[in-house]
């Protein structure tokens, strides 16, 4: 189901999607380096949205326009690099 809704949420953003098994050592790996040790869990670039339980499209959409906002923001105070 979280991964169903992950998938759906990512395509109506445009986002690419991806599972990640910690039952391998690489998608272990990968969990820890998010502090992740249980599923289902999501991240959004470097951000942990869910640990270890379900999240609802809703809320799960909210959470990932509250972070484009913010590397909106972010990336509008940055300065120009020269050519």
């Amino acid at each position: 189901m979280a991964k169903t809704i992950a998938s759906e949420v990512a395509g109506e953003f445009g986002l690419s999607s991806r599972e990640v098994s910690l039952a391998t050592k690489e998608g272990l790996d990968e969990g820890l380096a998010y502090n992740i040790m249980s599923t289902p869990s999501i991240v959004l670039g470097n951000d942990v949205i869910v640990r270890g339980r379900l999240i609802s499209k809703a809320k799960l959409k909210a959470e990932i326009e509250l972070r484009l906002q913010k590397w909106k923001q972010r990336a509008s105070k940055e300065p120009e690099q020269p050519s």
